[in-house]
């Protein structure tokens, strides 16, 4: 007979829900207001994450080393199928067609949960030393870092596989390696970025000097306006013309900013930035729960700076200061699998704090066990 454990809700940190949910809410309401079909599918969403939110929670993910190096080499192993049977959609290979309920999978979303559980592996089985981690143990962690970066990379995916760079060699810089190599890679990047742009596809270049030389887009021309016209406090639904006439494009999507900026203003605007500040902050203050608890300190990272990327590069390109990409505003744009994504991370988190009690969590707990 299963019995409910009053210590888990004592480590239960309920405050990362409660700056999360008034987001979320924020986000069904604009997009119901100007879709009502798409309204009741960010519903459908929110069900099923806070379901596999739950059971996600109730996994033992600390004590089952096995099951996250299964998991890193099946997202690898799924990204190498993209390759060969994946579906191509605006000239690009990212989906996994799933046979007979015609529905598609993305392997480049789950690889972010593998990937950030794979660095919390390996750091908790070998923390760093006083003067940071050595050549020896970056190389081994930049392999782990740089497979899925390439896979996705090839798909091609710009926006998601410089993510997945950005959030893992900055868990890196956070938990500690030897500045020397910093300073190592900081200078060969220097001189191989004539290499890696001409390597890039012709759209990717094209992005970048449309960026540098040029007018803002028409995207982000309508995207700017809109932004400006709510002024202080913001439009009446009726007044916010630049949405309701579809002057600016997947206003519920990747430019759902702007259309939160037309609605409530800059009273609004900052508002919203403040939720995101407190929940990053909140986020990376979990890290200090525990000092010794490196697999704590990892995901929370790792979490806080996906969070931060995505909200940093997602609006800085609706209002001209970034390349166009398709970078979703978290727990904000119309997406199943981006909010879904962000859940099971959340839940993880969850998972750590609230079974604390239960596994008392060391150095040495994987020692015996490696990929």
């Amino acid at each position: 007979m299963f019995g409910f454990n009053k210590k888990i809700l004592a480590y239960f940190d309920f405050a990362l829900l409660l700056l999360t949910i008034p987001i979320i809410l924020l986000s069904w309401h604009l997009i119901n207001e100007n879709n009502s079909f798409l309204g009741d599918k960010v519903l459908v969403y929110m069900f099923i994450g806070f379901l596999v939110f739950v059971v996600v929670f109730l996994i033992p993910i600390q004590q089952m080393p096995w099951l996250i190096i299964s998991f890193y080499w099946l997202n690898i192993l799924l990204l190498v199928a993209v390759e060969f049977f994946g579906s191509t959609r605006l000239g690009a290979k990212r989906w996994l067609e799933i046979p007979f309920v015609y529905f598609t999978f993305q392997p480049s979303e789950t690889i972010k949960i593998a990937l950030i559980l794979m660095l919390a592996y390996l750091i908790s089985k070998n923390p760093p030393k006083k003067n940071g981690y050595g050549v020896l143990q970056f190389l081994k962690f930049s392999f782990f870092i740089l497979l899925p970066f390439i896979l996705v990379l090839k798909q091609p995916d710009l926006g998601t596989s410089l993510v997945l760079l950005l959030m893992s060699y900055g868990v890196l810089f956070l938990i500690g390696v030897n500045y020397k190599i910093w300073l190592i890679l900081l200078v060969a990047i220097g001189f191989l970025s004539p290499i890696l742009y001409t390597n890039l596809h012709d759209y990717q270049k094209k992005r970048i000097v449309d960026f540098i030389s040029k007018e803002p887009d028409y995207q982000v021309q309508q995207s700017i306006i809109a932004i400006g016209s709510g002024g202080i406090s913001g439009k009446d639904k009726q007044e916010a013309t630049q949405a309701m006439y579809q002057f600016l494009p997947i206003a519920t999507s990747d430019f759902i900013f702007p259309y939160f900026a037309e609605r409530f203003g800059f009273i609004g605007v900052v508002g919203l930035f403040i939720l995101y500040g407190m929940l990053i902050f909140h986020i990376f203050s979990l890290s200090r729960e525990d000092e010794k608890d490196d697999f704590l300190k990892v995901v929370s990272y790792c979490v806080g700076l996906l969070i931060f990327i995505y909200s940093g590069v997602n609006i800085a390109m609706t209002i001209g200061l970034a390349p166009v990409v398709g970078i979703p505003l978290p727990f904000f744009s119309y997406g199943g699998t981006s909010f879904i994504t962000f859940m099971i991370l959340f839940a993880i988190l969850e998972n750590i704090l609230a079974f604390k009690y239960k596994f008392v969590y060391n150095h040495s707990s994987f020692s015996n066990q490696g990929p």
